[in-house]
C-alpha cells in the first residue's frame, strides 16, 4: 500500500515528432538599436528576397536574408516569426522556438508567433503546450493550418490530460486510504491501551490500586479514571469528595471523612482539591465545596452537597450495604 504509483505510458500519436536541434542559437538583433527609415526599408528588401528564396526551395538562402532582415530591424515581430516558419521547414523546431518567443515579446498578441512556437512545440512532442498555442493563434488570426495541426495535436494533449488526472485521482485515493488506515490504527491502539489499562485493575490488580480504609488523593482524570474501573471491577462503593483548602466546611468534614474511611475498609474514599485538579472539578462540574458523589459500577447513585456528616455517614452505611 505504501510503494509509489507507477504510471503506465500514455498512447500517443508521435509520428510527426522529430529530434531536437541542437545547433548554437541564431543571430538574433539589438532590441536597443535604433531603427531608420531606410533601414526598416533595407530590411522589407531582405525580407522580399528570402521570400523568393523559400518560393524556390532554397530555405537556408531564406535564413541568411531573414537574419540580415532582423539585424536591420530588430523590433520587428513579423520578421522574427517568419524566420521561425522556415526553421520549422528545415525541421529546427528549438530555433523556431526562439524566434516565435522573440516575436511575442515584441507583440504579445502575434498570431503567427503562436502559431510557429505551437507547431514547433509539437514536432518535439510537446503536445499540451503545443495546443495551448495553437489555440491562441487561432482565436487571434484562425487559418487552415492552424486547424489541421490541431486535428493531430488535440487527440494527443487530451489523452496526456486524462492520464493526468486518472492518476491524480489514483494517488488522492491512496492517500485517503492511507489516512484511513492511520485513523484505524490509531483507533485501535486507543482501545488496545484502554482494555490494557482495564487489565490492569481488574480482580487482584484492581485490589492492588485501591488501599483498604485509607483516603485516596486524586489528582487528574486519568488517575481518577484509574481508581473508579477499579472499583467498578471489584464491585466497591467509591465516594468521590470534592474539597478546597480555602474551604472552612471543608476543614470540619475532612476529619470525618478520614475516620469514615477506617470505619468502612471496602468502600472507596477519593479526594480531589478543586484548585490542583481542575479538569477533574470540570468533569464533575464542581459549583459548590464539600461535595461528595457516590458511585457504584461506574454509575453515580447519590451525592450529599455541604457539611452534612449524619447524612454523609447514613448514606455510605446505606450505599455500602
Amino acid at each position: 500500500m505504501d510503494e509509489d504509483i507507477v504510471e503506465s505510458d500514455v498512447e500517443l500519436d508521435s509520428a510527426d515528432v522529430v529530434e531536437p536541434d541542437n545547433d548554437p542559437p541564431q543571430k538574433m538583433g539589438d532590441p536597443s538599436r535604433e531603427v531608420t527609415e531606410e533601414s526598416q526599408d533595407a530590411a522589407q528588401i531582405s525580407k522580399s528576397k528570402a521570400v523568393n528564396a523559400i518560393s524556390e526551395g532554397n530555405l537556408n538562402e531564406a535564413i541568411d536574408h531573414l537574419t540580415e532582415a532582423i539585424m536591420l530591424n530588430p523590433i520587428s515581430a513579423i520578421l522574427y516569426a517568419t524566420r521561425g516558419s522556415v526553421f520549422i521547414k528545415l525541421k529546427k523546431p528549438n530555433a523556431a522556438i526562439r524566434d516565435a518567443n522573440a516575436a511575442l515579446q515584441i507583440n504579445p498578441d502575434s498570431a503567427k508567433g503562436y502559431k510557429v512556437r505551437g507547431i514547433a512545440r509539437a514536432m518535439l512532442g510537446l503536445w499540451e503546450e503545443a495546443a495551448s498555442d495553437l489555440h491562441v493563434a487561432s482565436r487571434i488570426d484562425f487559418d487552415e493550418e492552424i486547424n489541421e495541426v490541431l486535428k493531430k495535436v488535440e487527440p494527443n494533449a487530451r489523452r496526456i490530460e486524462e492520464h493526468r488526472r486518472k492518476y491524480e485521482r489514483l494517488r488522492k485515493e491512496r492517500e485517503l486510504k492511507k489516512m484511513e488506515r492511520e485513523r484505524r490504527w490509531r483507533s485501535a491502539e486507543a482501545t488496545f491501551k484502554k482494555e490494557e489499562k482495564m487489565e490492569q485493575t481488574s480482580g487482584p490488580e484492581a485490589a492492588s490500586v485501591l488501599k483498604d480504609g485509607q483516603v485516596i488523593g486524586v489528582h487528574a482524570l486519568d488517575e481518577l479514571d484509574t481508581k473508579l474501573t477499579a472499583a467498578s471491577r471489584t464491585s466497591q462503593l467509591a465516594i468521590l469528595y470534592f474539597t478546597a483548602t480555602w474551604c472552612g466546611p471543608c476543614r470540619y468534614m475532612s476529619p470525618l471523612y478520614t475516620s469514615l474511611a477506617g470505619k468502612y475498609p471496602k468502600v472507596v474514599f477519593l479526594k480531589v482539591d478543586i484548585d490542583e485538579a481542575r479538569d477533574v472539578a470540570a468533569r464533575w462540574n464542581i459549583s459548590s465545596v464539600p461535595t461528595f458523589f457516590f458511585i457504584k459500577n461506574g454509575s453515580e447513585v447519590d451525592k450529599v452537597i455541604g457539611a452534612d456528616k449524619n447524612s454523609l455517614e447514613e448514606k455510605i452505611a446505606r450505599h455500602a450495604s
